[in-house]
């Protein structure tokens, strides 16, 4: 899952980076509201991670020119800007979720996963597909019910293509839900995954659609 990080503070922007990387996430860092815009013109976000008081262009007007674009990706404001009345103009101005700091990484990334669940349709934490079992949440995997170790990139792509049962999900696309513009990133890298995938949980698990993508049948 691919993440935008907009914040300025050098402490609290390196420390969200590497706590959602390690957490799984893909994750890009803009540390302005110009940075942030160019960020998005370029690259499809999962959700947006955005601070109010930017240099350059503010977060509220990064957040309000999203809207008026028509983009829909969930936004959590990060600020310290605690008051009612910043809260509302954030929420009545698009965002989907707002946290001020100081926060707890754990608050944070929960937030994440239930901004992503609704977006997907799901109301349960849980994933469940077949005899699969998946949670965010704890970072688990079963399968009829036995635990299946996987990689960090492997659960990434695991949970993009059980959110998008019945969309066939081009390589390029998982590629960039896997991997933030600092990963170096082998030519091969989405197939590796996804042969992995299928040794541990079932060769007909996800099928290949030969010269688009993948995909996790309905």
């Amino acid at each position: 899952m691919r993440l935008l990080v907009v914040e300025d503070d050098e402490i609290i922007g390196n420390g969200v980076q590497s706590g959602l990387t390690q957490s799984g996430y893909a994750v890009d860092w803009a540390k302005d509201g110009h940075a942030a815009e160019l960020f998005l013109q370029s690259q499809e976000y999962d959700a947006l991670i955005l601070d109010l008081g930017l240099p350059k262009k503010s977060g509220m007007e990064v957040l309000k020119n999203m809207r008026a674009q028509g983009s829909d990706t969930p936004v959590l404001i990060l600020t310290a800007r605690d008051s009612a009345t910043d809260k509302v103009q954030g929420l009545d101005s698009g965002a989907d979720d707002y946290l001020v700091k100081p926060f707890d990484l754990d608050e944070l990334s929960a937030r994440l996963r239930a901004l992503t669940r609704r977006r997907s349709g799901r109301s349960e934490s849980v994933i469940k597909y077949k005899n699969i079992t998946m949670d965010p949440a704890s970072f688990t995997v079963t399968r009829d019910d036995e635990s299946v170790e996987l990689s960090p990139k492997e659960f990434a792509l695991l949970r993009m293509l059980l959110e998008n049962q019945g969309r066939v999900m081009s390589r390029q696309r998982l590629e960039e839900s896997l991997y933030s513009w600092k990963d170096e990133v082998d030519s091969n890298a989405v197939e590796v995954h996804v042969h992995h995938l299928r040794k541990k949980l079932g060769s007909t698990l996800i099928r290949t659609i030969r010269g688009v993508g993948y995909v996790v049948d309905k």
